[in-house]
């Protein structure tokens, strides 16, 4: 399953939780045409699954779940964009560890 790190849960609070969108809303991730395409949507389309971690509502079409298998989404926030990516396994620290 597709997991987060701290910056991409931070980012997709800050996209989601916005005073109009509803209490619902996350971040959608479906295949495209061009890769995975990210979008914040009000609510998951039917069988899509739902990934909610440290208060960040992620949810992935059947496909891009597949394809997102035991990666990492990250995040980098620079001024008013941010952006997403695959984080690499070796900059992640193991599971056990302790860093800080």
């Amino acid at each position: 399953m597709l997991t987060l790190t701290d910056h991409a849960q931070h980012a997709v609070r800050t996209l989601t939780q916005d005073p109009q969108a509803p209490e619902s809303a996350g971040l959608r991730i479906a295949s495209g045409t061009e890769g995975l395409e990210l979008m914040v949507v009000a609510e998951p389309s039917p069988g899509d699954a739902l990934i909610e971690d440290g208060g960040a509502r992620v949810f992935v079409e059947p496909q891009a779940a597949q394809l997102l298998e035991e990666q990492t989404l990250d995040a980098q926030v620079e001024g008013d964009k941010v952006n997403f990516f695959l984080a690499a396994p070796d900059e992640m620290p193991p599971p056990d560890s302790n860093i800080m």
